[in-house]
C-alpha cells in the first residue's frame, strides 16, 4: 500500500520542453523590460553628452540630428569662461569627500555603540534614529538656516557641510549589519586586550566591506547632488558647488545658450556616474547585508 501511494504518475514525454518554454517566456519579458528601461533612462544622458558637442545651429536643426557634424568643445570652453567651473568642481569634490567620509565615520561609530555597548536607553536612542528617517528634510531647513546664520557660517564651507553630517540611514544600515557579525571574534579580540576603537577598525570594518561601500555610495551621491541647502546658504561663486553653479550659469546666459548649459551639466553628471558604475556591484550586496531583524 505504501509503495502504491509513493509512486507518482509518469509525466508525458513532451512535459520537459513545455516547462522549458514556460520558463523561457518570463526571461524574454524581463530582458525586454530591462532593455526598455535602459533606453528610457539612458537616451537623455546620451543626448545630453552628444548635444554638448554640437554647435548652436545643429542643436536647433530640424529634423533632429543625434550625432554632431563635427565634434567641438567650444561649449565647455565657454562654460569655463562664464563661471569658475574649475573652482566649482573643486568645491563639489572637496565637500563630497569630506561630507560622505564624515557621514560614514559617524554612522559606523553610532551603530557600533548601539550594538556592542551596553548603556541605558539604547533602544530609545535607536528609536529616535529610526524616527528621523520619517521626517522630511525640508522641515529642518528653516531651523538649520537660522542656526547657521547665527553662527556666522553663511557663505562658508562649514555652513554647507555641518548641518547634514548626521546620517540616520547609514546608522540604521550599519546597525542591522553589525547584528549579523559573529560575537565570538570580538570576544576573542577583547580577551587579547583590544579596545573598542581597535575592535571597530581591525575586525568590524573589514567584515563590513559591502555595507560600507553601499553607505559610502549613497552618501557620495547625496552630497554631490545636493542643491537646495547650498543654494540657500551660499551666494558667493567662489564657494558654490556644481549644481548651484548651473543656476548661476543659467542666470548669466538667460537660458539661451543650451549647448553651454548641457556642457556644464555633463561636467556635473559624469563624475558621479563613474563613481556609481565602479561601486554598483557592492551596492545591492551592502543594502541586503543588513536584512535581519533585531
Amino acid at each position: 500500500m505504501t509503495a502504491l501511494t509513493s509512486q507518482s504518475p509518469a509525466a508525458p514525454p513532451d512535459a520537459a520542453p513545455a516547462v522549458r518554454r514556460r520558463r523561457g517566456r518570463p526571461q524574454v519579458g524581463s530582458h525586454l523590460t530591462m532593455l526598455l528601461a535602459t533606453v528610457v533612462l539612458g537616451a537623455p544622458l546620451v543626448w545630453m553628452a552628444l548635444a554638448s558637442l554640437k554647435t548652436s545651429e545643429e542643436l536647433y536643426r530640424r529634423p533632429l540630428q543625434w550625432l554632431p557634424g563635427q565634434v567641438s568643445f567650444d561649449n565647455y570652453a565657454q562654460a569655463a569662461a562664464t563661471v569658475p567651473l574649475g573652482q566649482l568642481l573643486a568645491n563639489s569634490v572637496g565637500l563630497t569627500v569630506a561630507g560622505a567620509g564624515l557621514k560614514v565615520l559617524l554612522g559606523l561609530c553610532c551603530a557600533y555603540a548601539l550594538v556592542f555597548l551596553d548603556f541605558p536607553g539604547k533602544k530609545v536612542v535607536f528609536g529616535i534614529v529610526i524616527a528621523t528617517l520619517m521626517i522630511p528634510p525640508q522641515i529642518t531647513i528653516i531651523p538649520n538656516y537660522t542656526l547657521v546664520a547665527s553662527l556666522g557660517w553663511l557663505n562658508t564651507y562649514q555652513g554647507i557641510l555641518v548641518p547634514g553630517l548626521a546620517s540616520a540611514f547609514g546608522t540604521f544600515l550599519f546597525r542591522q549589519h553589525f547584528l549579523t557579525l559573529p560575537r565570538s571574534i570580538l570576544e576573542a579580540a577583547e580577551l587579547d586586550g583590544a579596545g573598542h576603537w581597535r575592535k571597530l577598525w581591525r575586525f568590524v570594518v573589514p567584515m563590513s566591506a559591502p555595507t560600507l561601500a553601499a553607505v559610502a555610495l549613497v552618501s557620495v551621491v547625496a552630497e554631490w547632488n545636493d542643491y537646495l541647502w547650498p543654494f540657500l546658504v551660499v551666494d558667493d561663486p567662489a564657494k558654490m558647488t556644481l549644481p548651484v553653479g548651473l543656476t548661476l550659469l543659467q542666470n548669466i546666459d538667460g537660458m539661451t545658450s543650451w549647448g553651454v548649459l548641457l556642457a556644464a551639466t555633463v561636467v556635473v553628471t559624469l563624475p558621479i556616474l563613474l563613481v556609481f558604475l565602479v561601486l554598483q556591484r557592492r551596492l545591492v550586496a551592502g543594502l541586503t547585508a543588513g536584512a535581519v531583524t533585531g
